[in-house]
């Protein structure tokens, strides 16, 4: 545990520098009728979902390019058939971008899954799944995405577990173009969450509940200097990202042919 926590410590490269913002501030809550609510001063959100609707906010300001983080503490218990999400996303339509961390719901004592998956110009199908190592229920913790011309990264407790390469020169599609919003949403989902949609949702545990605090987005540092425009992965980063996907992968889209053909983007990442 000792070293888990010292290697934690070595991941810095990627911790956020500003202070969080305040959800009055940067957010609306734009669908739930009631059923998300800011507190705290504007520091802590919850997002509530029932047998009728769910929640979800976005964010007031559409970005292109930027570090994203938020920190999220997810429904506890039995949460089978609920997803709880934080996303970028750009204008609704056939052509839109999309970046996606999707937190699948559990029965009691099961892990959560981290589905993640990135769409360029309406096209998606770039799944890569992961189980947590550690109880996000518990407490809260730091989900994140870097998103700058060259790749995206994706990133949990700054340790970071995907990258998508810009690998236009190839004629792989890169999202670079549209600006996006940030998204968060708890709804039902359980035709597919949960086991491929064979374990419900128990409407007797509802309401089901997720927490966000210290959201930020960073598009500038300190000095006005856009620092997230090149933001890569150094030796220690890729370490952390073969342990994560060596370890903690549990579904990879480019070792399943069936749901992608195109695997050129597959052959040039150094990661999977």
């Amino acid at each position: 545990m000792a070293t888990f926590l010292l290697l934690c410590i070595l991941a810095s490269s990627f911790l956020a520098a500003a202070c969080a913002g305040n959800f009055y501030q940067d957010v609306d809550i734009t669908w739930g009728s009631g059923r998300g609510q800011i507190m705290d001063g504007g520091n802590l959100l919850s997002l509530t979902l029932d047998k009728d609707s769910g929640s979800g906010f976005q964010s007031n300001k559409e970005y292109l390019f930027g570090r994203f983080d938020v920190q999220m503490k997810l429904v506890p218990g039995n949460s089978a058939g609920t997803v709880t999400t934080f996303y970028l996303s750009s204008d609704p339509g056939p052509t839109h971008d999309e970046i996606d961390l999707e937190f699948l719901g559990n029965l009691s004592g099961s892990p959560y899954t981290l589905h993640t998956n990135v769409y360029v110009k309406g096209k998606g199908a770039k799944e890569q799944e992961f189980d947590l190592w550690f109880d996000p229920t518990k407490d809260f913790h730091t989900y994140s995405v870097i998103w700058n011309p060259q790749r995206i990264i994706i990133l949990v407790d700054y340790i970071p577990i995907r990258v998508f390469e810009n690998q236009e020169s190839i004629g792989i599609p890169f999202a670079n173009s549209q600006p996006m919003r940030v998204y968060a949403t708890i709804w039902d989902a359980d035709q597919w969450a949960t086991r491929g949609g064979l374990v419900k949702t128990d409407w007797s545990k509802a309401p089901f509940t997720a927490y966000y605090r210290n959201f930020n987005v960073q598009t500038t540092d300190s000095n006005g200097n856009k620092a997230w425009l090149t933001q890569g992965l150094g030796i220690k980063d890729r370490k952390w990202i073969r342990w994560a996907q060596k370890f903690h992968m549990i579904y990879n889209y480019c070792t399943d042919p069936k749901r992608h053909s195109d695997r050129r983007e597959c052959r040039k990442s150094r990661f999977l």
